[in-house]
């Protein structure tokens, strides 16, 4: 032990210093073990050797596959949109562009128009043996589709498959021979025309009487929808290949300005790949009677 005054350094300030440098150390040591910790690790690269062509293809940031991959999901999605409406409709394609403007205010050019089967959601009053309800039979019952009593129906002018179908009203329904420009027409749609002036009159078969909303007279009558200048025939059931359901504005014009584009530029590619079911998927093409395809 040192007495007062003496040079030697104390005991307890040298294991006081050297317990405070080792507590520093220990800290100091603790510290960058903890930062060492925690640094994250480099993810390795997502190859086809390691993890397989599957995960590679859905994980990698290569710049060609993910335009690809995004693609591939535009085209999954679309045709599950696609496969629900077709379950809905019962039909294919399950919606239809309308090309003109006979059925205006109640259909316009360029509208998408979802169409049913005809069997499917069929309203009160119906014709027997279809699904289909005529505008007199839907005036009693209070069936109404687009702002008018009765269905609106899709059908083939005169049963021709290559023509643009046509969308217009269904006004009632005929028997074959019946003269009905006098049983049940509307003078006011029948453009001053008799039976005597008009090939489909008497009625050459059973079938509807149909007439655009925006047209002046029916399509079977002057003043409607007209196919190579004579008047539609009456339209069988068996030429009705839809019913529209609903119409969605201004999407319709996707589906016409590719039909467009496809009628004005030359297509280095067999038609059935060109045409436009192929490259618009899921719409159709509509006329609406007379100003487009269907001369007036």
């Amino acid at each position: 032990m040192s007495g007062p005054g003496s040079d030697e350094p104390s005991t307890d300030n040298a294991v006081t210093d050297e317990t405070e440098h080792g507590s520093i150390d220990t800290a100091e040591d603790e510290s960058e073990t903890t930062h060492a910790q925690s640094e994250p690790e480099p993810t390795p690269a997502v190859t086809p050797e390691t993890d397989g062509y599957l995960r590679w293809f859905l994980k990698t940031d290569n710049g060609n596959v993910v335009v690809v991959r995004d693609v591939l999901s535009s085209v999954a999605i679309v045709a599950v949109i696609g496969l629900i409406l077709f379950g809905v409709s019962g039909i294919w394609p399950p919606l239809v562009a309308v090309e003109s403007g006979s059925m205006e205010p109640n259909m316009e050019r360029g509208d998408l128009v979802f169409v049913v089967d005809q069997e499917r959601f069929v309203g009160d009053g119906p014709i027997d043996g279809t699904g289909v309800v005529p505008y007199e039979n839907g005036v009693e019952s209070g069936h109404e589709k687009f702002n008018g009593p009765g269905d609106v129906i899709i059908f083939l002018p005169n049963g021709d498959g290559t023509q643009t179908p046509i969308i217009h009203r269904a006004h009632y329904w005929v028997e074959e021979d019946e003269n009905w420009v006098e049983s049940q027409a509307s003078e006011a749609d029948l453009g001053g025309t008799s039976c005597d002036e008009l090939e489909t009159c008497p009625a050459p078969h059973d079938g509807f009487i149909t007439k655009g909303d925006g047209n002046s007279g029916y399509d079977q009558a002057r003043g409607g929808a007209r196919m190579g200048g004579q008047e539609l025939q009456v339209v069988k059931s068996e030429w009705v290949t839809a019913k529209g359901s609903f119409r969605i504005p201004y999407l319709g014009y996707v589906r016409l300005t590719v039909d467009e584009l496809l009628l004005t530029t030359p297509m280095p590619v067999p038609p059935t790949a060109g045409s436009s079911e192929f490259l618009v998927g899921i719409t159709g093409a509509a006329a609406v009677g007379t100003r487009k395809r269907v001369a007036k």
